[in-house]
């Protein structure tokens, strides 16, 4: 009796790489969807210390001003003259947002009062000072 040896051809295993495409794909969508991103108001300063300062969640609209009085609005340097308008028209693309002033530690209030005066006047209810969090002794 003869023994018939039959070649057997398969081809190579396939890998599906679909379910692991659309897996990736969905876990970038929610990292991007649940990801905070940080917002600068386009210069470094030194904020004051305050034991009652408390995060401020909503803040679209930054407003920057630096020792030597230099107003930073949406990392574009800007005139005390201008700062109403353009707080205006940033306050008319996000009703909702608030304004937050990161005054330096040495700026001069006279001009961080001005600003201040300024947001109001052009209708943003929510404005606040940022303050760095100081540990209680």
């Amino acid at each position: 009796m003869r023994r018939s040896t039959r070649h057997i051809i398969s081809s190579p295993p396939v890998v599906n790489l679909t379910p692991m495409i659309d897996m990736v794909f969905i876990l970038l969508i929610f990292f991007v969807v649940t990801s905070s991103f940080v917002k600068e108001a386009g210069i470094e300063v030194t904020r004051p210390s305050a034991e009652t300062a408390v995060r401020q969640e909503r803040a679209s609209i930054l407003v920057a001003v630096t020792k030597t009085g230099e107003i930073w609005i949406d990392k574009r340097l800007t005139d005390i003259r201008s700062v109403g308008g353009q707080l205006r028209q940033l306050h008319a693309e996000n009703p909702e947002g608030a304004v937050v002033i990161l005054a330096d530690r040495n700026s001069q209030t006279g001009l961080v009062i001005e600003v201040l005066d300024q947001a109001r006047l052009a209708g943003v209810a929510n404005v606040a000072i940022a303050a760095s969090v100081t540990e209680a002794q």
